[in-house]
Parts: C-alpha cells; sequence; structure tokens
C-alpha cells in the first residue's frame, strides 16, 4: 500500500522526545537520585534491598552504577500483594492485570502518575500522526486492564476524539467504524485482524489510516496481515502496568520499525539470565526503573519481556533510545529438546505463507516428558503442512508437527489477549482433533 500520507514527519516538542540526549541525562540523573530519596524514606523492600547493597545515600547513586544495584521481579511484587511496594498514600485509582503465572497484580496510581501516564500516551499518539482532528477507535479493554484507559488517557490529553468501544461486541464496533468513520484504531493485533474479517464480511470499507496495537507479542509477518487487511500504518506499542501501562514505548513514522522509549520517565536495560547488562542490539530481559512514578516506584523492575535496545533512530527527530519489538516473555520460551523457541519465531514462518490464516496456535506437547513435541495448528484451505515443516525447521532448527485446520477451528479472543500457546501435558487436546 502507499503510505506517502503515513510517513509525513511528526513535530516534536524540543523537551521531551526531541531533547538534547546530554540533557536529559542530566535529568535522568537528578531524577534517579530523588526515586532513590522517596525509596529509602519510605523504608519498604526496595530500601531494604539497597542498604543490603550498601546504598544509604541517594547522593552516592550515579546513572553508570545503575546495573549494580538489586532487582525487583513479578514474585515480589506477588509476595507483597496488594500494596506491599506502595510508597505514597495519596492514591486515585487502582489498576492491574492477572500476572504471567494468573496471580493478580495491583498498581496504585497517585494523581502525578496519571498525568505521567496522560503524557507519555499523547507522546505515544502524537508520534503515529494522530492530532487533534482525530478520531480514535478504542477497543482495548476498559477497566483494571490499562489498555483502554491508557489510551484513552492519551486521546484526551492530545485533544482527539475518542471512542470508548473497549473489546467485545464486534458487530456494534462495526457499526461505529461505518457511521463514525474513525481514522485511528488502538486495539490488540490478534483483534485487529479479527475486526478486519468482521469489516470484510459485513462489506464495510475500513476508514483506519493508522494503528497502535500492543498488549501481546507480535511479529513483522502479523503486521503485514493487518495493513493489508485494513488499510493502515501499523505500529507497535508496549507497557506494562508496573510501570505506568501502555506508553512506555511506542513506535512512530519516523522510528525505523523499532520503538521509542519514553526515557525521560522510564529508564530502561538489557539484561541476560543472570542480570548482567547485554550489548546494543543482543536480546536480553527488560528491566526498567520508573523515574516519576510515585504511587509504586519501581527500581529495576525485571519485566520478563526479551527485547533488544539500541540508539536513536538515524534522520529521526526523536533523539530517544529505541526498544526492539518484544520476542516474547521469558516465561513463554520453550526448551524443546535443547532448541530455545519464542512462540513469535513460529508466527514468522506461518503468517509469512499466504495461504494460511493469521489465526494459529503453538502447542508445547509434553505428554510424554521425555519426548516433548511441538506442534503448530493452522488453519488454511490448503495442504501447506510439509511446506510448514520444512520452513519451520530451517528457521527453530528443530523438527515441528504442523496440523492443518478449517476456518474457524482455532480460539478466537474478543477481549484480552489472544492465546497463542497451549501447554499440553494431559487430558483433552487444546484444539479440537488434535
Amino acid at each position: 500500500m502507499s503510505t506517502g500520507a503515513h510517513d509525513r514527519a511528526v513535530l516534536v516538542r524540543p523537551g521531551d522526545e526531541g531533547g538534547d540526549p546530554g540533557l536529559r541525562r542530566e535529568t535522568q540523573q537528578v531524577r534517579l537520585r530523588e526515586l532513590v530519596r522517596r525509596l529509602l524514606g519510605a523504608d519498604g523492600v526496595i530500601a531494604a534491598r539497597l542498604r543490603d547493597a550498601g546504598l544509604c545515600d541517594a547522593d552516592d547513586i550515579s546513572l553508570d552504577q545503575l546495573h549494580l544495584l538489586p532487582t525487583v521481579s513479578k514474585q515480589d511484587l506477588w509476595d507483597h500483594y496488594p500494596f506491599g511496594f506502595q510508597v505514597d498514600d495519596r492514591i486515585v485509582c487502582v489498576h492491574g492485570s492477572s500476572g504471567t503465572g494468573g496471580r493478580p497484580t495491583l498498581i496504585p496510581y497517585t494523581a502525578n502518575d496519571v498525568n505521567v501516564w496522560a503524557e507519555v500516551m499523547a507522546r505515544a499518539l502524537g508520534g503515529a500522526g494522530v492530532t487533534p482532528k482525530s478520531t480514535v477507535h478504542n477497543a482495548y479493554g476498559y477497566g483494571l486492564f490499562t489498555g483502554g484507559l491508557g489510551v484513552h488517557h492519551g486521546g484526551l490529553r492530545l485533544g482527539a476524539r475518542v471512542i470508548p468501544l473497549s473489546g467485545g461486541m464486534t458487530e456494534r464496533q462495526v457499526r461505529l467504524v461505518a457511521d463514525l468513520r474513525p481514522d485511528v484504531l488502538c486495539c490488540t493485533p490478534s483483534y485487529a485482524i479479527h475486526l478486519g474479517e468482521a469489516l470484510r464480511a459485513a462489506n464495510v470499507d475500513s476508514s483506519f489510516r493508522v494503528g497502535l496495537f500492543g498488549a501481546e507479542p507480535w511479529t513483522d509477518a502479523m503486521r503485514d496481515k493487518i495493513e493489508d487487511l485494513l488499510g493502515v500504518r501499523a505500529l507497535d506499542i508496549y507497557g506494562l502496568s508496573e510501570v505506568i501501562g501502555p506508553g512506555v514505548a511506542c513506535e512512530s513514522l519516523d522510528s525505523g520499525g523499532m520503538l521509542n522509549v519514553a526515557e525521560d520517565h522510564f529508564l530502561v536495560e538489557a539484561v541476560d539470565e543472570d542480570g548482567h547488562p547485554v550489548p546494543d542490539g543482543t536480546p536480553g530481559e527488560l528491566v526498567f526503573t520508573t523515574l516519576t512514578k510515585t504511587g509504586m516506584p519501581l527500581l529495576r523492575y525485571r519485566s520478563g519481556d526479551v527485547a533488544v535496545l539500541a540508539g536513536p533512530a538515524p534522520d529521526s527527530a526523536r533523539t530517544l533510545r529505541r526498544v526492539g519489538k518484544p520476542l516474547g516473555r521469558r516465561d513463554d520460551m520453550l526448551v524443546v529438546r535443547g532448541v530455545n523457541v519464542f512462540p513469535s519465531e513460529v508466527e514468522a514462518v506461518v503468517l509469512a505463507d499466504g495461504r494460511v490464516s493469521p489465526h494459529y496456535l503453538v502447542v508445547d506437547d509434553r505428554r510424554v516428558e521425555k519426548r516433548p513435541e511441538l506442534r503448530v495448528v493452522v488453519e488454511s484451505a490448503h495442504d501447506v503442512a510439509d511446506d510448514l515443516e520444512t520452513r519451520l525447521k530451517a528457521r527453530l532448527g528443530l523438527t515441528c508437527a504442523v496440523h492443518v485446520v478449517a476456518h474457524g477451528v482455532v480460539p478466537r479472543s474478543e477481549t484480552g489477549k489472544a492465546r497463542r500457546l497451549a501447554r499440553w501435558s494431559a487430558g483433552q487436546p487444546p484444539v479440537p482433533g488434535l
């Protein structure tokens, strides 16, 4: 499709996205010490770990020493549920998620935190070319999940018209696309596919010109599917409730396929399994420090998400460091017969085949523990199993069993995140007939 209209340079304000990196680093240094001072004063879990590490004065820490400080994990948040990491009593709302293991994680927000959230989300939308004249079709879920309200806050801050659809009720969403002709779509990438198929089935032309899709890992192959189906420029947005929600990082029209990190508010590192920093361009677990949050600030939070880091995009007005599209979560990485596999690697192969539906499921078959199998269920009207098995083996170095099923067999998700991975150790198969 033609992208000329989508690639217009987007103005940035010199104080944040387009600021001088040296001055920004000075701001980060000041904010890091303020954060450590707040944490030490709160005398909570992080304060105890800092003192155990020999840090008792915030003025003793510098950005260059950040990697030496202790980390915080999801398990720590679970162990001190619900608000063991809260340091400010001026809480105006609570968000959260089910957590990677299904256990709840609740995050208290102050008015300052909501203000920061609105700012970084408005910045993310602006980088996608959204203006006060735009109409934003917001199909992220509203509620405890941060997706819906994060986009809502940012859209209002930017002055755009926001349609708060939330997730599900696709027939109504199709009707409102036809009636209101929104130009911006915000939802999960899997729901973008679902909505696009519903629009085609209803013979309704897409009015979208750009979309911000996140809350689940997705590949460039899925990007191609979405752009073909909806006629949009598909951009990635990243966030996690423990840090702020969506807006931590976002792809812009000029970011070269990576996501700009709002690093005046969030420091990001990439580390290996032992917690040691890895060079730019090397996949590592993302670790975040919230420089400006006040309700539940976190120092070196290990996100579990794996990605690469890089410097600012060449020839971009933005001077922010960037993060690559997340490869997946460390706890979603499969080890099958000694080979490490992220589901996103499977997706890259599956969706590159135009004969295959964008709906698929990776099945980690552990019914025979000594002989684990990786199965991939795809929807297609063609006999694509042999071709996909050959390409998957070339990509992964692992033999996979591809199962071709009819359209509609793989479960869809109208709300929340798509289920791309199933672990099968006993009982009924995750897909009928597997």
